[in-house]
C-alpha cells in the first residue's frame, strides 16, 4: 500500500502512524502503572496515627496548629521529616512517606495511617497512594491547599529563572508528574480523599487547582463566607482545624459544621 504513495506522502503517513502508536504506548504505560498494584483497602472503622506532610520548602513549623489540634483530640501524630529541604523530587518524597508510614504503623501497632498533606505535601500524599504503595496503607488523605493540578506560580518561577528545583518544576501546570497523577482517576482506589482550600489563595493559582475529582471537596469560604484566608494561614484556619475531625474520624468524610469563623479583626495579616 505504501509503495503506491510518493516518498513525501509516505513519510507523512508513517509519521502519523508513529504518532498514534506513541500515544497508545503512553496510555498503556499510564494504565499499567495505575493498575499494576494490587490494592486492598484498609478498614475505615479504626483510625490509626496521622502523618503530617509539609509543603514546598519543607518547613514543619507551619504544621504545628494541625499537630496540636490532632494531639488535643487524642490522635497519635507523626510529622514526616522533609526530604531534600522539601524542594527535591516529589516522588522521592513519596517514597520517604512510605517509609514513615511503615515506621508509624510498627510504632503504634496500627493497621493503617491517615495523612494530612499541606500544600505540596498533598501532592506527595497522592503520589504515594497512586504509585508508591500507599493505596493499601492509607485510610484517609486530607489535602490542605494543595496544587493538585499545578500552580502558575511555579510556571512563573520557571519562566523568570529558566529552571527551579525539582519540586517546583513538578508543581508547574501540566508537568509530567501531574499529568500522570491526574490521568484517569484522580482519587484512586484505597483511601478516602478530601480536599479543603481557600478561594483567597495566591500561592496555588488558580485556587481551584486544589480540587480533587472523586473526593470530598470544599472551600474555607463554603463554611465561613467572606473569609480571606491566605495560603500560609490555612493550617491554622478554624475551618481546616475542624476538618481534621470531620474528615479523619470514623464516619464518612464531610465538611465541618459549627465552626467559629475568624472575624475580619482576628484574621492574620
Amino acid at each position: 500500500m505504501l509503495e503506491s504513495l510518493s516518498p513525501a506522502r509516505r513519510r507523512l503517513v508513517l509519521a502519523a502512524v508513529l504518532g498514534v502508536l506513541a500515544t497508545v504506548v503512553l496510555v498503556a504505560v499510564v494504565v499499567a502503572r495505575t493498575t499494576s498494584q494490587k490494592v486492598t483497602p484498609v478498614g475505615q472503622d479504626e483510625p490509626g496515627p496521622v502523618l503530617l506532610v509539609s509543603g514546598y520548602g519543607g518547613s514543619t513549623s507551619a504544621l504545628e496548629p494541625l499537630r496540636e489540634a490532632l494531639e488535643g483530640a487524642g490522635r497519635d501524630v507523626v510529622v514526616v521529616p522533609a526530604v531534600g529541604g522539601g524542594t527535591g523530587d516529589l516522588e522521592e518524597q513519596a517514597r520517604a512517606l512510605d517509609d514513615a508510614a511503615a515506621a508509624a504503623r510498627a510504632r503504634f501497632g496500627a493497621a493503617s495511617v491517615d495523612v494530612v498533606g499541606y500544600s505540596a505535601g498533598g501532592v506527595v500524599a497522592r503520589s504515594w497512594v497512586r504509585d508508591h504503595g500507599g493505596a493499601s496503607v492509607a485510610r484517609r488523605v486530607l489535602s490542605v491547599g494543595s496544587p493538585q493540578h499545578g500552580t502558575s506560580v511555579a510556571e512563573a518561577a520557571l519562566g523568570v529563572a529558566g529552571s527551579c528545583p525539582a519540586a517546583c518544576e513538578q508543581l508547574a501546570t501540566d508537568s509530567d508528574l501531574l499529568r500522570g497523577l491526574n490521568a484517569g482517576d484522580e482519587t484512586p482506589r484505597g483511601p478516602r480523599f478530601a480536599s479543603v482550600w481557600s478561594t483567597a489563595d495566591r500561592t496555588v493559582v488558580p485556587p481551584e487547582s486544589a480540587r480533587l475529582a472523586g473526593g470530598l471537596d470544599f472551600t474555607v469560604q463554603s463554611v465561613c463566607p467572606g473569609s480571606r484566608t491566605a495560603h500560609g494561614d490555612l493550617p491554622g484556619d478554624p475551618v481546616v482545624l475542624a476538618a481534621l475531625r470531620s474528615t479523619l474520624g470514623r464516619g464518612a468524610p464531610e465538611p465541618p459544621t459549627d465552626v467559629t469563623c475568624w472575624s475580619v479583626t482576628r484574621m492574620p495579616s
